[in-house]
């Protein structure tokens, strides 16, 4: 079974950057589709970033894209969400999810329940 622990959060500035990471252990994240989402106080959980199971395409929400990079270091068996230019409205708690079900390989996914196993979150807050 895979875990999952996401680390890097923390309190920015607006127009600040910072780096999530999400470190697995278990089994390795190259053959899984793995994803990032945020919840921000009293709303849904929302789809920031994702690859499909090959790792050869990525997709974003528009709300983030062009500020935001998925990554994946499979020698290390991580995954990261570079965030740039970051707003107060990006404010919540992010998590890393990776999909253990079968996956198509062109296939990005995109909604929580598409995803299996999840980390237990960090806090990113925007605000000066």
């Amino acid at each position: 079974q895979v875990q999952l622990v996401e680390s890097g959060g923390g309190l920015v500035q607006p127009g600040g950057s910072l780096r999530l990471s999400c470190a697995a252990s278990g089994r390795t994240l190259s053959t899984y589709a793995v994803g990032w989402f945020r919840q921000a106080p009293s709303k849904e959980p929302e789809f920031v970033a994702a690859f499909n199971w090959a790792g050869t395409s990525s997709d974003y929400a528009d709300s983030v894209k062009g500020r935001v990079t998925i990554s994946r270091n499979n020698a290390k068996n991580t995954m990261s969400l570079q965030m740039n230019s970051l707003q107060p409205e990006d404010t919540a708690v992010y998590y890393c999810a990776v999909r253990t079900m079968s996956s198509y390989s062109g296939t990005i996914y995109r909604n929580k329940s598409d995803y299996n196993i999840w980390g237990q979150g960090t806090q990113v807050t925007v605000s000066s």
